[in-house]
């Protein structure tokens, strides 16, 4: 019982890193009405992007997640315009499969340019603070206002901004949308730049903690499928909300669970809420 303090703590830590690429996952979900899964992928991407920034290129690691975010949503727009796109008249589910399949080769082309060795951020060596017992590193609670201040810019510039309604007009209705004049293409591919480039920070943010590889993005798909199905697919919110259940989830289920099955609170997660609230705790109902 001692370890709850500290595992809630990890838990809002690690739920903060979940949040931007479960923003992402579930943005493309609410204007393309299907589980984009090459976010696996461009989470990588934006983590070695960010690499070559900071470590061979030595820009600061603000720069860095700039550099992430941008080269993110480029190939995510790429990625979609070329094989995404022409699917989609297939149905959701092909176009799912299809997602998968683009993870896998944008994997795999990360690990024919940069191989399979672990490699690190130029970081300051600092120690851990410590709270009443509670441990936190510096870089996390850096990681947890850096998250946060996108996260509200975010919803600001969505709730506010011409373009978050004309991105609600596209969701909601596309059809009506295009009668209305609103470029629902032009739309469309900036909904996919900013939800890509917030799962490339979101890579980035993962690997500032610990390290990167080219698997860096696969390791934790499921815990933003996961946040993103808890909260309500296709809720920004939602997203938000799921990905702190879930990273507090995760934390706590090691009180009884060995590390290994850590995983698999997402999967439960995901049964509970499918039996009791199938859109979520944020989602709306759908006709």
């Amino acid at each position: 019982m001692e370890l709850i303090p500290q595992l809630l703590v990890n838990g809002v830590l690690y739920g903060s890193l979940l949040a931007l690429p479960a923003i992402g996952f579930t943005t493309i979900f609410a204007v393309l009405r299907f589980p984009n899964f090459s976010v696996a992928s461009i989470a990588t991407l934006g983590a070695f992007a960010g690499w070559v920034a900071n470590v061979p290129l030595g820009l600061p690691i603000l720069v860095a997640v700039v550099a992430a975010f941008v080269i993110s949503g480029i190939v995510g727009v790429l990625a979609d315009d070329i094989v995404l796109r022409p699917m989609r008249p297939y149905g959701a589910l092909t176009t799912a499969i299809a997602s998968i399949a683009l993870t896998v080769v944008l994997e795999n082309m990360i690990r024919f340019g940069f191989g399979n060795d672990l490699r690190g951020y130029d970081l300051p060596l600092v120690r851990d603070w410590r709270f009443l017992g509670i441990r936190v590193g510096p870089q996390q609670l850096e990681n947890l206002v850096l998250a946060t201040i996108i996260m509200v810019l975010l919803f600001v510039f969505l709730r506010y901004g011409r373009f978050g309604k004309a991105m609600r007009a596209v969701a909601d209705n596309p059809q009506l949308a295009a009668l209305k004049g609103i470029p629902s293409g032009t739309v469309t591919r900036l909904a996919i730049f900013i939800a890509m480039g917030l799962v490339g920070v979101g890579g980035i943010l993962q690997g500032l903690g610990t390290a990167i590889d080219p698997l860096t993005g696969f390791r934790f798909i499921l815990s933003i499928f996961a946040a993103a199905v808890v909260g309500g697919l296709g809720s920004i919110p939602g997203a938000v909300l799921g990905a702190f259940v879930i990273g507090i989830g995760q934390e706590l289920s090691l009180v009884i669970l060995d590390p290994t099955y850590k995983s698999a609170v997402g999967f439960l997660a995901i049964l509970v809420v499918l039996i009791f609230r199938p859109e979520g705790l944020l989602g709306e109902k759908r006709q």
